[in-house]
């Protein structure tokens, strides 16, 4: 062949100008470049930052180290790991921990698990309703039940007013009212959804023609259950031990509330402590060994479920989901399951809203009901002297809640979309694989932990940003970046769903990159979009671990606001601020449930 033939057969080249038109037609790779700059910034470099100063000398810290501010130092590593104080900064607070997500996973199996089967595959009374009942602590910030166990079984260790138990002459001990016991059980009461949504929808797909197949060669119900039912679920059932886990790791509220008052400490409040005394490079590495902690738990996740891929079994269409007849079971059935709402929904919320309508706690007496702490004014309560409703405090607060929330809410939502767009249309596999990774980050970081992290990022100028501690702006960021895993996720199980055939088709006849979004790609995944910023809305709004330490007085949101009355030793006005916080999350869940046309009770993919 000819060299001239080889240069007629070889494509022509193409300059810079015409490679340029081609990138602003389809700039997926230049959009995958400044969100990789964008979520660097705000989600790796926090905790880059954090992790340094981990092994740098602070300034208070000079003398001890006998070093310079900045030079490099492993003493907070050995303050933390083997200091005559690092049984109460760590290793207590570690072994706290270890034993409340152990019990806590270990009973939230067992309750949501004997719930999931009632629900999927059983007859009892009102299945529809209990699937919908039976996942509204989902719904609730998870310390609205730390607040109700104290109203009942709080006494004089804590101060201020007496619960309702210690009123009517009963005096709890401090391991009923305060510590490991309780916060096991609120744990318990508000993990199980995790395991119904997960589990039942595992339970749904399940072929009940397996389990016929056993009994009929003689297996009895206990050996079908953990031969046959309990091997197949193990994805769902991991799934939801690694997502309970990593949420016990972080949640602060409820052990801020009921291990205060006793000195029972878990790794969020000895971080949270450690913080409020200024012990940055303390808190470095108790945010170091947190991360660690869930990184591990994800692994496991990973490999177990790469184990379980072998009892995988595809049902066909001759796949049934029979529900077993309880027969005299039925009524004690759905019995357990109407104890189970009323201990960790009916109870909890009938206790809030008694508690802020008495003067005087557990006295059910009519003189002793009031509406003042909702709408009176000058009570005698000096911090905050006003009813909720009439407060100034809180719809300043609430204003801050809603706006802060939404803004970043919608943001999350918006760029969730484009990331799922340049993770599923991009020709870079590496620009894919570090975005989705990226914006995934911030589920495996605790909300105090990734807190910390901007404080440590945020407190000074670095460059052309100046220090954001104490303003809406890091509240408003920080609520941003935690949203990204559920609004990426949304973004690219959308994208991977709409084939190409649509924009190309507009790309034919002319149509430009914005205008292909605008026209095609936005009004067919509406749906996502608006999942990508509610759902990030409503868990905004319920989130104390995230902006415990970010807030300041006077910038407060709802959260926060009501951790200070709480604080204050208020009760009946922060029981109803949670009220207000818990109520909106309801509606807002059950409303984006009736918008999308989706039901939440029909379970999460395991």
């Amino acid at each position: 062949m000819s060299v001239l033939t080889r240069l007629s057969d070889s494509p022509p080249r193409r300059g810079l100008g015409y490679r340029a038109r081609v990138a602003l037609r389809n700039p997926t790779t230049a959009i995958g470049a400044l969100a990789l700059v964008l979520f660097g910034y705000l989600i790796a470099v926090p905790i880059v930052v954090l992790m340094v100063d981990g092994f740098r000398v602070e300034r208070a810290d000079e003398g001890i180290t006998r070093k310079l501010t900045g030079e490099p130092t492993t003493y907070y590593l050995w303050r933390v790991l083997r200091s005559p104080t690092a049984v109460d900064i760590f290793w207590t607070p570690l072994w706290n921990t270890v034993v409340i997500a152990f019990f806590s996973v270990l009973l939230a199996l067992a309750v949501g698990g004997v719930a999931a089967w009632f629900i999927a595959r059983s007859n009892i009374f009102g299945r529809k309703w209990f699937a919908t009942a039976l996942i509204v602590p989902y719904m609730l910030p998870s310390w609205t039940f730390a607040l109700a166990w104290t109203t009942v079984f709080k006494n004089r260790t804590a101060g201020g007013q007496a619960g309702w138990m210690e009123q009517l002459g009963f005096v709890p001990p401090d391991w009923l009212a305060y510590g490991r016991l309780p916060i096991i059980v609120i744990f318990t009461m508000h993990f199980s959804p995790f395991v119904i949504l997960l589990v039942g929808n595992a339970l749904r797909r399940f072929d009940s023609q397996l389990e016929e197949s056993a009994r009929m060669l003689g297996a009895n119900r206990l050996a079908v259950m953990f031969t046959i039912v309990v091997p197949m679920m193990r994805p769902a059932l991991i799934s939801a031990t690694t997502l309970i886990l990593a949420k016990v790791l972080g949640e602060f509220g409820v052990a801020y509330i009921l291990g205060l008052p006793v000195g029972f400490d878990v790794l969020a409040t000895s971080l949270y402590r450690s913080i409020a005394s200024d012990q940055t490079g303390v808190a470095a590495i108790l945010v170091a060994a947190i991360v660690l902690i869930g990184l591990v738990s994800l692994w496991v996740d990973v490999h177990f479920l790469n184990e379980a891929r072998r009892f995988v079994t595809v049902g066909g269409k001759g796949a049934l989901n029979r529900t077993a007849d309880l027969g005299r079971w039925r009524a004690p059935a759905t019995m357990w399951c109407v104890a189970l709402f009323g201990v960790s929904v009916a109870v909890p919320i009938t206790v809030l809203c008694l508690s802020t309508v008495m003067k005087v706690p557990a006295e059910f007496a009519p003189h002793n009901f009031t509406l003042q702490y909702w709408i009176g004014r000058d009570l005698n309560t000096p911090a905050f002297p006003d009813g909720i409703l009439v407060s100034p405090s809180v719809w300043s607060a609430a204003w801050n809640s809603f706006w802060i929330v939404g803004v970043a809410s919608v943001c999350a939502g918006i760029l969730g979309l484009l990331v799922g767009y340049v993770v599923v249309r991009s020709e870079s596999r590496l620009l894919s694989t570090v975005l989705r990774q990226l914006t995934f980050l911030p589920y495996l970081v605790p909300g105090i932990a990734f807190a910390v992290a901007y404080i440590t990022l945020f407190a000074v100028p670095r460059g052309p940003i100046p220090a954001l501690y104490g303003t809406t702006t890091i509240l408003l960021l920080i609520y941003l970046a935690d949203q990204m895993p559920f609004a990426s996720r949304a973004g690219i199980s959308a994208m991977m769903q709409l084939g190409r055939d649509p924009e190309e088709s507009a790309q034919i006849m002319g149509a430009g990159w914005l205008r292909r979004m605008g026209t095609v790609v936005v009004p067919i995944q509406k749906g996502a979009l608006a999942a990508g910023i509610l759902m990030p809305f409503i868990s905004g709004l319920k989130s104390l671990s995230l902006v415990v330490i970010l807030a300041v007085p006077g910038g407060d949101v709802l959260t926060t606001l009501a951790i200070r009355l709480v604080d204050f030793g208020y009760t009946q006005s922060a029981n109803g601020v949670v009220l207000i916080v818990a109520a909106v999350a309801f509606l807002g869940t059950y409303s984006i449930q009736k918008l999308l046309k989706t039901d939440l009770a029909s379970g999460l993919e395991g």
